[in-house]
């Protein structure tokens, strides 16, 4: 009888280290694509020519959920390409370009964006960076400031209604929605690219 007992204790630690080992890598699946990167597919046309409807892109969470722990402030980068909650509340969430930051004013007028702000009194084009090269003329009409804890996007398909944005009923957006920024595409293959 003793060999017996052996078996069944044997196959039950068997199980149960399977069982263990399925579940803490779940767990830990669950963990990275909640707090560290997740991939996401674009879904429209409001990122032309910069991506395209159905590409596969990985979005990087960590800088974000860091300032949670931490309850610091999260800001990105003027020409990040971010994915956000949208701001009434509903489960969708969008992906844009961030264009002005904290403390800038943004002018949307004659088919161009103007950001001042103290660095840049005159004012200067955000799109002026390499992105920008392949856009088309802005569509609207804005005047706005940036207020502490708000960024301003736009979608870099600036004809008129291709991008629900800062520039159109959006308004400037809370940092606090932000989900983390675009870092790679990965498909189509032959249009892989890191941001």
């Amino acid at each position: 009888t003793t060999p017996v007992n052996a078996k069944k204790h044997g196959g039950l630690r068997g199980f149960l280290s399977t069982f263990l080992l399925i579940g803490g890598a779940l767990v830990f699946a669950i963990i990275i694509n909640q707090f560290i990167f997740q991939s996401y597919e674009v879904d429209g046309s409001s990122m032309e020519p910069s991506l395209q409807n159905k590409d596969r892109l990985i979005i990087w969470k960590l800088p974000r959920t860091w300032a949670r722990i931490t309850d610091n402030d999260y800001s990105p980068q003027r020409g990040d390409v971010i994915v956000f909650h949208k701001p009434d509340g509903s489960e969708e969430q969008l992906i844009k370009r961030v264009i002005g930051l904290p403390g800038d004013r943004v002018v949307v007028s004659d088919g161009e964006i103007t950001v001042f702000n103290k660095t840049d009194p005159d004012g200067f084009s955000p799109d002026d960076a390499p992105y920008g090269k392949n856009l088309p003329e802005t569509a609207g009409n804005v005047d706005v400031s940036v207020g502490s804890g708000e960024i301003f996007v736009s979608g870099d398909n600036r004809i008129p209604g291709a991008s629900l944005d800062s520039r159109s009923s959006l308004g400037n957006i809370d940092m606090d929605l932000i989900v983390g920024k675009l870092v790679l595409r990965l498909y189509p293959f032959q249009d892989f690219e890191t941001f």
